[in-house]
């Protein structure tokens, strides 16, 4: 009997225990052969499709090479079937035996967050880590404490975390600063790729009046009102169960309403690690809702400012050089109690830094792009020259060349 058929009689009934799957991808782990043309492709854990795997998978399609490769998508059981992949890509479940097969059989993994701790590279196999943003938290071997979803280990927290760098064969940076702090922070020896973010290409290549307007009429944006995308980070502290945060803000929405509704719409955006069923309905039109399915990037394109916190989102649509707002109303609890900051955001950031919601809409309505320029654009110039280096459009290519 072929090995293949005896995997076949050994795969386990889908609706067993998570424990057994488990057991036997350990027990054929090291007799699976790799698939030179075989592409695990992963983003935010699973729970959507975008970012820098998105964006390099879909520059695939446009050279073909989706008919070429055997590309895989894991995702959540959440998400599952909410995802209809464009291309040739195949669709696994996060919690399926195929999943687990599929990843030993893959010559290469793409991701942009770290892996499982139950998955294990194959000797064979060339992981391609992304990651997910240039660093203004500070990261793994650098943080001094952890509070992140109860738990408060940091040495058990730094271990996993090298565990699970050790695998990296090439990890994505945006900019030298980047590069200087994952080598650290992620004990990194192997080869960093310093081409910017593949999810950032589009932002030079559609960033036009007529792919703007297509992107609005699919997201049914009004065209009478600016856009105001909102995309604060999560909170280590403020969480349902491990890996699952709620939106943490003291954003006064109503405030936002009454003062700003005349003139804009807010779009939501919550980071991939929050999970809250807001009911928005109470704030339309004025907040327009945001689901999981919604592509950042897309986001970026269309909105005229961006209002954030201490998320990597200001790195990425720095390249807009669009006006952002920072609004940080636990900026020293953060700092102190949270996550330190590997620079000054009062020093370096191109925008007004507010703590409440009165500030925040004093600010926006009092704001005019010539003075905004007049008074951050050379900070804005010194931010996108640092943070941006690498960015060109041309990320997307740069991997696939790495594949061919």
């Amino acid at each position: 009997m072929s090995f293949k058929k005896k995997i076949k009689q050994m795969i386990p009934n889908e609706q067993n225990n998570w424990r057994n799957k488990l057991r036997l991808y350990r027990k054929i782990a090291k007799h699976v052969s790799t698939d030179d043309k075989t592409i695990l492709f992963q983003s935010s854990v699973g729970r959507n499709y975008s970012g820098n795997t998105r964006y390099i998978y879909e520059e695939m399609i446009e050279q073909g090479l989706d008919k070429k490769y055997n590309c895989y998508w894991v995702f959540e059981k959440s998400i599952y079937d909410k995802i209809d992949l464009p291309g040739n890509a195949k669709k696994l479940d996060k919690s399926s035996f195929k999943f687990l097969y599929t990843s030993l059989k893959s010559k290469y993994w793409i991701f942009d967050t770290r892996q499982p701790n139950y998955l294990k590279k194959p000797k064979d196999t060339v992981f391609i880590e992304t990651w997910h943003g240039t660093p203004l938290k500070k990261l793994a071997l650098d943080m001094e404490k952890v509070d992140m979803s109860g738990n408060t280990n940091i040495k058990q927290y730094r271990k996993r975390f090298k565990k699970h760098t050790s695998q990296w064969d090439y990890l994505v940076s945006q900019n030298s600063y980047s590069t200087e702090i994952f080598r650290r922070a992620f004990a990194f020896n192997g080869e960093m790729l310093e081409i910017g973010y593949p999810r950032n290409d589009i932002l030079f290549s559609k960033n036009n009046d007529e792919d703007i307007k297509k992107i609005k009429e699919k997201m049914n944006i009004p065209k009478d009102k600016k856009v105001m995308l909102y995309a604060p980070t999560w909170r280590d502290n403020e969480f349902y169960k491990n890996g699952i945060y709620k939106f943490a803000t003291q954003m006064d929405f109503d405030a936002m309403k009454e003062s700003l509704g005349d003139e804009y719409v807010l779009i939501v955006k919550y980071h991939y690690s929050v999970k809250d069923n807001i009911d928005w309905e109470k704030y339309a039109p004025f907040i327009i809702e945001c689901n999981e399915l919604w592509d950042i990037q897309e986001l970026y394109l269309i909105s005229d400012i961006l209002i954030t916190d201490y998320s990597s989102v200001m790195f990425d649509y720095a390249i807009l050089k669009r006006p952002m707002f920072f609004f940080t109303y636990d900026l020293e609890f953060y700092k102190n109690n949270l996550r330190d900051f590997y620079f000054d955001m009062v020093e370096e950031v191109p925008g007004p830094i507010v703590m409440t919601t009165e500030e925040l809409i004093s600010e926006i309505e009092e704001f005019s792009e010539e003075e905004y320029m007049e008074k951050y654009g050379e900070k804005y110039n010194s931010f996108t020259e640092k943070y941006n280096e690498f960015d060109d459009g041309t990320a997307s290519d740069e991997i696939i060349k790495l594949l061919k």
